[in-house]
């Protein structure tokens, strides 16, 4: 069984009325909620635990590390930022969600400012599907219509991605690269938008079930890993 470790800041819930009204469990807690019933063995972690919730038995047990943050992005240790790094390094798939864009693990994988425009205007997006024959658009059908959706859009300063999976559109008339692939290392990565703590995104069945095919692209293979360091000729 897939092993998945969801780490959120869980600090908005704690303070604001509104999230704590959409998300009452924690962010965290409605993607356990739904990635548990897809059968994946489904753990959380958070900020204010100590080494964030990310120890060295958690970080070598987990397949997959979903990451949500927000307004602390400085307080997570370098230390442990690290320790995240050389994992995807070595195979650990990870999934970047919403503005997790602008978490230091995602700049450090990335070597960008991974910047972009945003605005909070109450308004719908529409996630176009961009790549119909990756897994990672299974069962989606040509796009996803978001009710209500933070608005981002580019330039977004990321790495020419590997794969583009979806385009967003909004109705003021930005677009955004919001579904994107990378491999780091062993590791794959995948950058997804939709995600703001006030808004049901989380909810919206479609985009659990890219967030299930993500998890399932980016975990670890069976593929025999390249040895590193000084190494003895094959030929006499």
């Amino acid at each position: 069984m897939t092993k998945i470790t969801i780490w959120n800041e869980f600090r908005h819930e704690k303070t604001d009325a509104a999230v704590q009204a959409m998300y009452p469990e924690g962010i965290h807690g409605q993607l356990a909620k739904f990635l548990t019933a897809a059968g994946f063995d489904a753990t959380t972690a958070t900020l204010d635990e100590p080494e964030h919730g990310l120890t060295d038995e958690v970080l070598a047990n987990t397949d997959v590390l979903l990451w949500w943050g927000h307004m602390a992005h400085e307080e997570v240790s370098d230390e442990v930022v690290e320790k995240v790094h050389q994992r995807v390094l070595a195979g650990m798939g990870l999934i970047v969600l919403h503005s997790g864009h602008f978490s230091k693990i995602f700049k450090k994988l990335m070597g960008t400012s991974c910047d972009l425009k945003w605005r909070e205007d109450e308004s719908h997006a529409r996630v176009w599907n961009v790549n119909p024959s990756h897994p990672i658009t299974a069962g989606i059908g040509e796009f996803i219509d978001l009710e209500k959706e933070e608005m981002y859009g580019e330039h977004f300063d990321i790495p020419a991605p590997d794969e583009l999976i979806f385009i967003s559109w909004f109705p003021n008339g930005e677009v955004f690269r919001s579904g994107c692939t990378f491999a780091r290392g062993n590791g794959k990565i995948f950058y997804f938008q939709p995600g703001h703590e006030t808004y049901n995104s989380y909810y919206n069945e479609k985009v659990q079930q890219v967030i299930i095919n993500a998890v399932n692209w980016a975990k670890p293979t069976d593929n025999l890993r390249p040895y590193y360091g000084h190494f003895q000729p094959l030929e006499k």
